[in-house]
């Protein structure tokens, strides 16, 4: 590390006072903390030390997303090979098919390498697009500010693809994650300051602003109309389970294949494994917590619990158990990387309790009952964003008047 340290320092030489770009110092000096803290110490009096920073912390939760990324690409390959009509092949223009080409992968649905392949040409150029408008942005706001530049972006980076349809059109992605990070994020102070996640935020500008590039049934598989399948429907297993009149006996799709992530959806948010793997990663590095994640499956295995013991014959989702709404939709990348965001989630463990259990049972209520949007756990979660500081507020003053109390008893 050292000698990337000194290799730093010396591409760093010209940008210093006295150099020849020194005109652009600012935009080095905001630059080069993404890789290392600036070398300051406290001035004050007596302070926390801890071996977890926040370039530790983000790292760890870029890491945890690594199976869900995998995954991404994987399905996302899948499903769109799964959809192609092999009689239509030659319909299929764009620069990807023409990679697809070069690499003469193919688009056999039974090899890896063409489903990493395919997947992978969605992927990418989403992530890449987020990252650099995104970080643009950061650093623009940093050194008109003269502030450093921290990586709080690089989470939402990675986490912004991993929740959007393959077919989300780039400059669409530019347009939310510039509207997220100005508007639920810099206005308010920059990483640390913003209340709702910025994320989830990209992501309902792209749901309200263009509804018809984010919802439907084709949008979740990356394959042109032309050159489908006959009578081919992208449709999400929750979109699946609300016109099934016994969804716990659908064997269309079993629950382990739903498990697994093995059907249409956001690229990133379909396998409910990759999300689990991710989830010991967060607990075990203690960066995020488990008493969130274990609130949002209680609070989703009681209120699907009631509805199952209600029943209804004319909604079908009356009937779904918890255990598929833990695999159908967004709801377990939620769980791991959306509610465990330690930013806008409550502080006091009480209040993570109450957080946790609203969002299960909130997911599953909409999800139930609301049948023109069975996806309820982007809303959701915004909404509990904004409830979170009210909830650490009742919760602190809870816990001072029982101090007060056995004050008064002594």
């Amino acid at each position: 590390m050292s000698a990337l340290r000194r290799l730093l320092d010396r591409i760093g030489e010209p940008f210093h006072p006295g150099g020849k770009l020194q005109r652009f110092f600012p935009l080095y000096e905001a630059a080069d903390t993404f890789f290392y803290a600036p070398a300051k110490t406290t001035t004050t009096g007596a302070h926390v030390r801890d071996a977890m920073d926040l370039k530790r912390m983000m790292i760890i939760v870029v890491i945890a997303a690594f199976p869900c990324v995998f995954m991404a690409m994987v399905n996302t390959g899948l499903q769109a090979n799964l959809a192609l009509d092999p009689a239509k092949l030659g319909l299929l223009t764009g620069w990807r098919h023409d990679a697809i080409a070069l690499l003469g992968v193919g688009y056999s649905p039974h090899s890896f390498t063409a489903n990493l392949v395919h997947g992978s040409l969605y992927f990418w150029p989403l992530y890449i697009v987020t990252m650099v408008v995104g970080l643009g942005i950061e650093v623009a706001f940093a050194v008109i500010r003269k502030m450093e530049v921290n990586e709080g972006f690089f989470v939402t980076g990675i986490l912004f693809p991993l929740i959007c349809p393959p077919e989300t059109p780039l400059w669409q992605a530019a347009l939310a994650v510039a509207f997220a990070v100005i508007l639920a994020k810099e206005v308010f102070g920059g990483t640390g300051m913003n209340f709702i996640n910025i994320a989830l935020a990209a992501r309902a500008f792209l749901f309200f602003a263009y509804p018809s590039a984010i919802s439907g049934d084709r949008v979740w598989t990356a394959v042109p109309p032309a050159a489908a399948v006959d009578g081919f429907s992208g449709a999400t297993v929750l979109s699946q389970l609300r016109h099934l009149e016994a969804p716990a006996t659908y064997q269309d799709l079993p629950w382990m294949v739903a498990f697994g992530g093995f059907e249409p959806g956001s690229m990133g948010e379909t396998s409910a494994l990759a999300c689990l793997i991710g989830a010991g990663i967060l607990i075990v590095t203690g960066v995020g917590s488990w008493r969130l994640m274990l609130s949002v499956v209680l609070g989703t295995v009681v209120m699907a619990s009631v509805f199952n013991a209600v029943g209804s014959s004319t909604n079908s989702m009356f009937a779904v158990p918890f255990w598929w709404h833990m695999v159908a939709g967004g709801w377990a990348f939620a769980t791991v990387f959306m509610v465990t965001d330690p930013v806008t989630a409550p502080f006091s463990n009480a209040g993570r309790w109450i957080y946790g259990l609203s969002t299960g049972a909130l997911i599953v209520l909409i999800r139930v009952v609301n049948p023109a949007y069975p996806e309820s756990v982007m809303l959701v979660i915004l909404f509990m964003n904004v409830v979170a500081p009210f909830i650490d507020h009742v919760t602190v003053k809870a816990n001072q008047r029982r101090r007060a109390r056995r004050r008064a008893q002594t």
